[in-house]
């Protein structure tokens, strides 16, 4: 039977405790000091060893883990030393499928915020992407969204429409940022302090923060068109052109969800409109 502990695990603790008691105790544990650490490296018991290695692991992923978000957060901490406090971090999804809009977000980040796993939403699960979601909403300063829609897309071409979507998404913030970062290689048409940034999704905190916000809003976009046209996948490929996305539309034609301007003459020749 394992007795309980409820008091602070101490180094003098160790001997009076069994392997299971100790690896009972230390699952509540969120991290373990190095004077612990020492002391179960040292116990004559092989168990009670490798749970001394098995939270050094532990302890050496809280700190890479660390440094990484320290590491994205420095562009920001940079620009906030320059007299730029509110930084606002843009991206978008959705610029390369055949259908759906594309989904810009911009997000502004309080200066000490560090959310764990926060990366390039391409590098990320959807589990993570959603929980990540959820957080960034949560917790940022602020979040604005932008859309441009297949009309859009198909008057203007791909990159007008995304600058268009960024524009949305930066006047859609409920505050006025003093600088813009922006993924990419095209500034935003608006009125304000603007870096842009190539792969600044995977280099700088707040353009993360976007990308996600982006990819997810994207995607619950493409769930709900799949409703609509179930006969597609929408909520498998999210629009974009696969091998099954080109055979559903040679076989049921082209809805409006989709980028007439995307595909190919012959193939919108040979496709019956939905609508």
């Amino acid at each position: 039977m394992v007795r309980a502990v409820n008091v602070l695990l101490r180094p003098r603790d160790i001997r009076s405790l069994s392997v299971i008691e100790l690896t009972v105790q230390l699952r509540t544990v969120e991290v373990v000091d190095t004077s612990l650490l020492r002391a179960l490296s040292r116990d004559k018991r092989t168990g009670v060893r490798a749970l001394a290695a098995l939270h050094r692991k532990r302890l050496a992923r809280i700190e890479r883990e660390a440094a990484r978000l320290d590491g994205l957060c420095t562009i920001e901490a940079e620009q906030r030393a320059e007299g730029f406090p509110a930084i606002a971090g843009v991206d978008e999804a959705g610029v390369a499928p055949l259908a759906g809009p594309v989904v810009a977000a911009a997000v502004v980040l309080p200066e000490d915020l560090r959310l764990p796993h926060l990366d390039d939403s391409k590098r990320l699960s959807p589990a993570q992407r959603d929980i990540l979601y959820e957080e960034i909403r949560g917790r940022a300063l602020a979040v604005g969204v932008g859309r441009a829609e297949i009309g859009e897309i198909d008057r203007l071409n791909i990159l007008q429409a995304t600058r268009l979507a960024h524009r949305r998404a930066i006047l859609g913030l409920p505050l006025r940022p003093h600088l813009v970062l922006i993924d990419g290689r095209y500034a935003a048409d608006v009125p304000l302090p603007q870096l842009v940034i190539v792969d600044g999704d995977a280099t700088c905190a707040s353009i993360a923060a976007a990308s996600i916000i982006a990819k997810v809003t994207r995607d619950r976009l493409m769930v709900d068109l799949a409703r609509q046209f179930p006969e597609y996948g929408f909520d498998v490929h999210k629009g974009y052109g696969t091998r099954a996305h080109y055979e559903a539309i040679r076989r049921f034609g082209i809805t409006p969800a989709h980028r007439r301007s995307f595909l190919p003459a012959s193939g919108q020749q040979q496709a019956l409109a939905i609508g």
